[in-house]
């Protein structure tokens, strides 16, 4: 007699597994209080490296998930996800979800136990990537531990890269392969829970830009109105000062550099003593009254690694994230869209970004000079502080730049007297001017 095998019980599993989600985006605009047709709208997979294109009247875009995603969900919503590539050449990507803001303790051992790398962070709601760059081990063990929960996961490297330290990195940056795809309503596409979302509106010739992770169905509205008080909050006060808002399309921004804190002398290192401390240019208090303070990276962003954290923003703002300065730049540039690939690159960038951002008055007047200040950031020539060349601390460059943190791993932005175009870089332990957005 043949042996019957059942395989209806497989089926099954496989077909739980295997069973879908559908999420729905939903897109409109305005321009100030009034409803505005949408030419297009584009929806770039930052995480994942892809676009797709959706034509008006179609105006909403349906994504399905399928069931072997769904490791993104379980009963508590904390989750560690096991690192790829593994084995590890180079380096891996670690996600890590976190259900509620709050702390997370990472850390790091060899197969003896002994801790190569230990970080607390603090977290928001949502799922975060971190890059890992081994040392000499050949076999680590990651941990994550979220209130009484913990998890660890198994990397394995090879070869081993002998005199390496092993580094732990916050990596929720856009991927630099990010390409249109000229492919209208395109569905057959991979999302993930949790995927960085660069979500585009076109409207005639201007476009207005947000962002989002990939969680649950919303509706979108963008905001094409621009160089306005933001709706309902045309002022912020805080901490003594009345600082003014302004709209730029779907961003809401302080028009004002930020001027908080206790004024410490230029030689002096910030710390983390529970006092918000800043620089004022040549040690001379009228310099933080014209153009604001200089803070250093840490002290900017309060000691926390997360991107878009308050730091030392009014309550309901933040200091901006590297991608929240992308869509600044590229909406007000007139040549190079938001999903132009420029805007991924180092330096300066753009056409003429720098030029309408900088403020029509107090520029060294040689080369681009004063900006035109087309929408309202009114940008400010507030120089920083710096080293010279033997390591002195010296406040340098008034007038002739400006530069401003971003909360993305000392990611910087600055515009210069000379050009009309804007620049990305790191900066260091600097002193630089802070400009908040609102949540």
């Amino acid at each position: 007699m043949k042996k019957i095998i059942v395989l209806l019980p497989l089926l099954l599993v496989f077909s739980t597994f295997y069973s879908q989600n559908s999420i729905d985006l939903t897109f409109t605009a305005i321009d100030g209080d009034n409803y505005t047709q949408l030419d297009s709208i584009i929806v770039m997979n930052l995480t994942q490296g892809f676009d797709t294109v959706l034509y008006y009247p179609d105006t909403v875009l349906s994504i399905i998930i399928t069931g072997i995603n769904q490791h993104f969900i379980n009963e508590s919503g904390f989750k560690l996800f096991q690192n790829y590539p593994n084995p590890v050449f180079e380096n891996t990507t670690i996600k890590l979800k976190v259900p509620e803001t709050g702390y997370v303790n990472l850390r790091i051992t060899d197969v003896l136990g002994r801790s190569v790398i230990v970080s607390d962070q603090k977290l928001r709601k949502g799922t975060h990537t971190f890059k890992f760059i081994p040392g000499e081990e050949e076999i680590y063990f990651f941990t994550a531990s979220y209130g009484k929960e913990s998890s660890t996961i198994k990397i394995l490297c090879s070869p081993s890269a002998k005199g390496r330290n092993a580094l732990l990195e916050y990596s929720n940056q856009p991927n630099d392969n990010t390409t249109l795809k000229d492919v209208p309503q395109k569905r057959d596409l991979t999302f993930n829970y949790g995927d960085d979302l660069l979500l585009v509106g076109n409207y005639s010739s201007y476009q207005s830009g947000l962002t989002d992770s990939l969680h649950n169905s919303e509706t979108y509205t963008f905001q094409f109105a621009f160089g306005v008080s933001c709706p309902g909050s045309p002022t912020v006060e805080y901490e003594g000062q009345v600082y003014n808002t302004v709209q730029i399309f779907s961003q809401c921004w302080l028009k004002e550099n930020l001027n908080v804190g206790i004024m410490i002398p230029g030689y002096e290192d910030m710390s983390d003593n529970g006092l918000i401390e800043k620089f004022c240019f040549d040690n001379d208090t009228q310099y933080c009254n014209q153009y604001g303070g200089l803070y250093q990276g840490s002290e900017a962003m309060q000691y926390s690694t997360y991107p878009g954290t308050r730091g030392i923003c009014p309550p309901g703002w933040h200091v901006p994230t590297d991608i929240e300065w992308r869509i600044l730049e590229a909406t007000v540039d007139s040549l190079y869209d938001i999903e132009n690939e420029d805007w991924n690159t180092w330096g300066s960038r753009g056409y003429n970004a720098g030029r309408v951002l900088k403020s029509s008055y107090g520029w060294f007047e040689q080369g681009d000079g004063n900006g035109t200040d087309a929408f309202g950031f009114e940008g400010l020539p507030a120089g920083f502080l710096g080293e010279d060349e033997t390591g002195n601390r010296v406040f340098v460059n008034r007038t002739f730049t400006g530069n401003w943190w971003s909360s993305s791993s000392y990611i910087i932005r600055d515009v210069w007297f000379y050009s009309s175009r804007i620049s990305r870089n790191y900066a260091g332990n600097s002193g630089l001017s802070v400009r908040c957005i609102k949540d």
